[in-house]
């Protein structure tokens, strides 16, 4: 045999010489919850290791994850039953607990890498991404909260807008918007390819932001649809996005590789709190190894993708996988 593939796997210098997919931190941004109060941490049932934070407390772990080499961050507020709308209010209000978290990591770490959520549902009394009327989620009605949402958002700071409620449209808007308002710099993460997915379910439970009726599906994609994909990814780098992002990630691997292949745009991938959940059980249970999340990771950067969200972004560098 001339071939022996095994030559080149016989010793772990030559393994990682040839080693083809890196991962590193820079490569991870750690999603955290917010929520009002001091002094609060308390973890999100089913997901084990992950909390929701008071400001206070959001400071401490923001710190804790950049003496690791941990950079980049992607708030999410839970917001009071009392304080949310129909036209979601409290996303741009002044004073509100998300634009106060966004501000206060900012001032005091100015050199992290916040990302922001624009989507009406953590605010929505009805817990949907956009205006609903009469059962219908009103597209064009929505653009103007969440340009207020993404303005705000600049205004106190955030690096990187990420608008993740699919509606048609906004990326364009919310671009004209910062623009015309001076904040050329500020990046847009656009959610390109969302799927109305079960996957989600343990991410509502830690911002109690499910719909109150109904469902998603008339506006985030199809899981079947692959070729809808291309049309909104083509949209979005249209109408100015930085960034494409696929959401949720281990049952899209298609989708990345899809998106990386014919966009030179960066990919980014939400590894979602479903797939989170299922292995923090399986390892828990002494099913999986915990070597399976650097597995999980490292797929996401194989497909395609720069930048990935993850709650295992912390524990990788803690536990030294990466």
């Amino acid at each position: 045999m001339l071939q022996r593939p095994r030559r080149n796997r016989k010793s772990a210098v030559i393994r990682d010489m040839i080693q083809e997919t890196r991962l590193d931190a820079s490569n991870l941004i750690f999603p955290l919850f917010i929520v009002d109060g001091q002094n609060q941490k308390t973890e999100v049932k089913s997901m084990p290791g992950i909390y929701r934070y008071s400001i206070d407390n959001l400071l401490k772990e923001v710190e804790s994850c950049l003496k690791l080499g941990l950079r980049s961050f992607d708030l999410f507020p839970n917001i009071e039953e009392s304080l949310k709308d129909k036209y979601a209010t409290e996303s741009y209000r002044d004073g509100s607990l998300y634009l106060r978290a966004i501000e206060a990591v900012k001032k005091n770490f100015p050199e992290a890498c916040i990302v922001t959520d624009v989507a009406m549902d953590p605010y929505s009394s009805d817990g949907h991404d956009g205006i609903v009327e009469n059962g219908e989620i009103l597209n064009d009605e929505t653009l103007e909260v969440l340009g207020k949402m993404a303005l705000a958002h600049a205004q106190s700071g955030a690096d990187i807008i990420a608008p993740s409620d699919m509606m048609d449209g906004r990326i364009g808007y919310i671009r004209e918007l910062l623009d015309h308002n001076g904040f050329t710099n500020v990046s847009l993460m656009s959610y390109t390819a969302k799927y109305a997915s079960a996957y989600y379910g343990p991410f509502r439970d830690a911002l109690g932001s499910a719909p109150k009726h109904g469902d998603k599906k008339t506006y985030q994609m199809n899981p079947a649809n692959a070729k809808e994909a291309l049309i909104e990814a083509q949209l979005d780098a249209q109408e100015g996005a930085d960034f494409l992002m696929v959401k949720p990630g281990l049952p899209y691997l298609d989708i990345v590789k899809l998106l990386a292949d014919n966009f030179d745009l960066p990919i980014a991938v939400y590894n979602v709190s479903g797939e989170y959940a299922m292995l923090k059980a399986a390892i828990q249970n002494g099913w999986l190894d915990e070597r399976v999340i650097l597995e999980t990771l490292l797929s996401f950067r194989r497909a395609g993708a720069t930048a990935i969200l993850s709650y295992h972004s912390k524990e990788v560098l803690e536990k030294g996988f990466i």
